[in-house]
């Protein structure tokens, strides 16, 4: 849960339940004084025209007596009626937030059902982490959330920590493919148009929703041990299979090492445009065409990409200050993956990166990094190092044995670096108290471990 202070400025919001507190990484996002349980979004959009319709049905509960309250979406998405409980209310619409009047106050653990209606030409929101959100493609679009573009496409209380299932029912033209997280459950055609519906069951994070529209065809990798799908353009199929060629072996290696893989099916999209950076999502990963040129140089991302189901998607942040519990783990994966298919040792991944990081010194802790720095590349390194450094303290057996219990424990849940920390404590005879203040809470980079 967000972090709890002490003492408290009278005028510190709270978010999800009265003891919790905004994020300070991202304090215009988050929603006070309810809890949303699931999201139902019919989308209609037109490729040509990056025209969208979103009619969203929310459900929810309050915590305290509610006379209004808000969710966070962007403005460039014009609101055309809102109803609560069944009745029209009245609203207003500036600086990202939609703020509700209800007919009547919601009591406290009042259920709410919120119906949403609105339109626009999705742009992705500009921030310190360059454009994110709903983005154009030269044919179709992508989503690419995090950490707080969400809004950008649909009305939502867009803090990692507010988790729920989702259905999502996609209305586009015909010759494009639609893909949303979760299992799908039905496709008709009509008119020239297909509708998509996908159920998303597993409790979802706001960044990690996500719709891919474009001009792909379905390819069937694998039914077991997790059913495993790539869309993708037809002229990319055969450099596919160089390329990701070896990511079933990945899936039963991080099953292996981090648990059973956490959701229903597995599905890589490769776009038609070439991407700066892949991205996830929950169940599925974006790449560019770029990732996909038959050289087989982008398998780093591939298994980093993979990792992420389970560290971040499964088990989530509860705060953004927190990042390294997704992305050391994510990079640590990485260098897994490259010893156990013959590259190097995730030890001289270690080593190479620490002399990167010693020419490199930063002025912020790696468990507090600042907004600024939370996606800086030194947080994945030194987050990388830190679990190798826990590694060759407790040892492979216990180091392994901690990252399965870590995704079962938590597994579709929010979690803190201390929960990590205090869980760790559990599979070491020794202290581990110098370890996480010397890697995690002092800027310094200590000596490399032995």
């Amino acid at each position: 849960m967000p972090e709890k202070l002490g003492r408290r400025s009278l005028h510190q919001p709270l978010l999800g339940a009265p003891a919790d507190l905004v994020d300070p990484y991202l304090p215009n996002n988050g929603n006070l004084g309810y809890r949303i349980s699931r999201y139902d979004l019919e989308l209609s959009y037109k490729v040509a025209a990056n025209r969208l319709v979103v009619t969203s049905t929310i459900t929810a509960a309050s915590y305290r007596l509610l006379k209004t309250f808000s969710l966070d979406l962007a403005t460039t998405m014009s609101v055309a009626r809102v109803s609560v409980n069944g009745h029209r209310v009245r609203y207003t619409h500036r600086r990202n937030k939609l703020t509700i009047t209800p007919q009547n106050a919601i009591e406290p653990g009042g259920a709410m059902s919120v119906v949403i209606r609105c339109s626009g030409n999705p742009t992705p929101i500009r921030g310190k982490w360059g454009e994110v959100g709903w983005e154009e493609l030269s044919e179709g679009a992508l989503c690419a959330n995090q950490p707080n573009g969400a809004a950008s496409w649909f009305p939502c209380d867009d803090h990692p920590i507010s988790k729920a299932s989702y259905r999502f029912t996609i209305t586009t033209d015909s010759p494009f493919y639609a893909l949303a997280n979760g299992v799908l459950q039905s496709k008709r055609v009509k008119a020239g148009q297909t509708t998509w519906v996908y159920e998303q069951v597993e409790p979802m994070a706001t960044y990690l929703a996500s719709v891919q529209i474009g001009p792909y065809r379905l390819k069937s990798l694998a039914e077991h041990p997790v059913p495993t799908k790539a869309v993708l353009p037809q002229r990319l199929m055969s450099t596919f299979d160089v390329d990701f060629g070896r990511q079933l072996d990945m899936i039963e290696t991080f099953a292996e090492m981090f648990g059973p893989y956490p959701f229903p099916q597995y599905t890589v999209v490769v776009t038609d445009d070439p991407l700066e950076i892949p991205i996830e999502a929950q169940s599925f990963s974006i790449f560019g065409a770029n990732h996909c040129d038959g050289t087989r140089d982008s398998e780093r991302l591939v298994a980093h990409e993979l990792a992420h189901q389970w560290f971040g998607n499964s088990v989530t942040l509860a705060r953004w200050r927190d990042i390294w519990l997704h992305e050391g783990f994510a990079c640590y994966a990485e260098w897994l993956w490259s010893q156990r298919s013959g590259g190097r040792s995730a030890d001289e991944w270690a080593r190479h990166y620490y002399s990167k990081l010693a020419a490199r010194p930063v002025s912020v802790p790696l468990s507090d990094p600042g907004p600024g720095q939370m996606f800086d590349d030194w947080v994945y390194k030194r987050g990388a190092i830190t679990l190798h450094a826990l590694r060759l303290t407790i040892g492979d057996g216990n180091f392994f044995a901690l990252l399965r219990r870590w995704t079962e424990k938590y597994r579709y849940g929010s979690v803190t670096t201390e929960d990590f920390t205090t869980l760790a404590a559990g599979f070491s005879s020794t202290s581990l108290t110098a370890l996480w203040q010397a890697w995690l809470h002092q800027p310094a980079l200590p000596p490399f471990p032995q």
